[in-house]
């Protein structure tokens, strides 16, 4: 997979491609990340990137002429599966959307920032907009890296235990059940007992009960959802 990310803080952005999975996802040779600073786009010889908004809104917009620069001049030299906008208004991230985006080849994502950007860079360049969350950051990079984080681990033989991932939370539209690890008790809290049975029919079971109890006291609209998928 290749990820190209659109961004006025390219710095800031790799740092976090440089540490943990995402860092040796890189090394193994199974993603390629690039970042572009989008100053170098500007048509302005100050490497402007903003500017006011046409009907006199309060605050500054990303303009069109670097975005559709740097857009076009990375499409010339391959096609993109995804042309990714990260905005507050965009459809909410979740685990199915990183399933699919995982597979696909050639991923560019445009970090908004401002009050957003020119209209026309949406309307014709934009294939898919990602929100995480109903509030508002001072810039998409952090926004991008949840994204490419929660896509990145899924590009097959990042984790080395594949079948983890698979297992994880909202995969199959529960809660992860609660999970315990040694030693079997630590100050008289005990290892619930069928963890310990060896009986892997029953332990199976006994989780599908954990997570769909715990998705219905925790997180109810997931679980009405589950329940009218079934």
């Amino acid at each position: 997979m290749r990820l190209d990310i659109l961004t006025l803080f390219p710095n800031m952005m790799n740092m976090f491609f440089q540490e943990s999975i995402l860092a040796r996802a890189q090394k193994k040779g199974l993603v390629e990340v690039h970042f572009h600073d989008l100053h170098d786009y500007s048509l302005t010889k100050y490497g402007s990137v903003d500017d006011y908004p046409y009907g006199g809104k309060a605050g500054m917009l990303m303009a069109v002429e670097p975005l559709v620069n740097c857009i076009e001049g990375l499409q010339k030299e391959r096609h993109y599966d995804e042309v990714i906008y990260t905005a507050p208004d965009g459809e909410m991230l979740n685990q199915g959307m990183s399933n699919e985006l995982s597979l696909k080849e050639n991923l560019m994502i445009l970090c908004g920032h401002y009050k957003g950007i020119d209209e026309r860079v949406r309307e014709h360049f934009i294939t898919k907009e990602i929100s995480i969350g109903d509030y508002v950051l001072t810039g998409g990079e952090l926004a991008t890296a949840v994204i490419a984080d929660s896509v990145i681990r899924l590009v097959p033989g990042v984790i080395g235990d594949e079948q983890s991932a698979l297992s994880d939370s909202f995969q199959d539209g529960l809660v992860a059940p609660p999970e315990y690890t040694r030693p079997p008790e630590f100050r008289g809290w005990k290892v619930p007992d069928i963890l310990l049975s060896g009986n892997h029919a029953k332990i199976e079971q006994w989780r599908y009960e954990q997570a769909l109890e715990r998705t219905k006291e925790r997180r109810p609209e997931l679980y009405k959802k589950y329940q009218s998928q079934k």
